[in-house]
């Protein structure tokens, strides 16, 4: 559960964008997992710092959450340079990869206006930790570290059995 711990860096960006959509009610980001799934923060985020390129309540009302994935990552690609980096089937789930969505949402950091007031970052800190992990994110990350313990076992019998076979081929033995 060490993974799940919030890094400053994490704070600040989590900050920035409660900051960027606090003016949108149907918003609440509070963590990198499924506060994303809708859709609605990435292009109430977008919407915040560029309300010219389309119409905030044509989004937020009639789309479903993958079209409404899919337009904020092609309005971030032909408008802002950043490429579409993950797919909204994968992130319209009940928790999305969060090191992706960090990943995207620090490239939207780097082209969006970043002003970080103190206060958003006292508000990320005064969130109840424990409510940010929900049942489905320990899920994810127990199968997550049980899958990689997996691969790891795997990796080592795969080498040991070729390094056995290696060596047969080097020094066979006659009988």
């Amino acid at each position: 559960m060490a993974g799940l711990q919030q890094t400053n860096s994490e704070k600040i960006l989590l900050s920035w964008v409660r900051q960027s959509t606090r003016n949108y009610p149907q918003v609440n980001v509070i963590n990198f997992t499924s506060s994303w799934s809708d859709g609605l923060a990435f292009n109430a985020l977008l919407h915040s710092h560029r309300p010219d390129l389309f119409d905030w309540n044509a989004v937020a009302s009639q789309q479903s959450p993958v079209q409404r994935l899919d337009h904020a990552f092609n309005i971030a690609r032909q408008h802002l340079g950043i490429e579409k980096l993950l797919d909204p089937e994968d992130v319209a789930t009940a928790c999305p990869d969060k090191k992706s969505i960090l990943m995207y949402v620090t490239s939207l950091f780097q082209v969006l206006p970043q002003q970080v007031t103190m206060e958003a970052i006292r508000e990320v800190e005064m969130l109840p930790r424990h409510s940010r992990v929900t049942r489905e994110e320990r899920i994810q990350v127990h199968h997550q570290e049980r899958f990689s313990q997996e691969v790891s076992c795997f990796t080592f019998l795969l080498s040991f059995c070729c390094s056995e076979l290696v060596v047969s081929l080097t020094y066979p033995i006659s009988l």
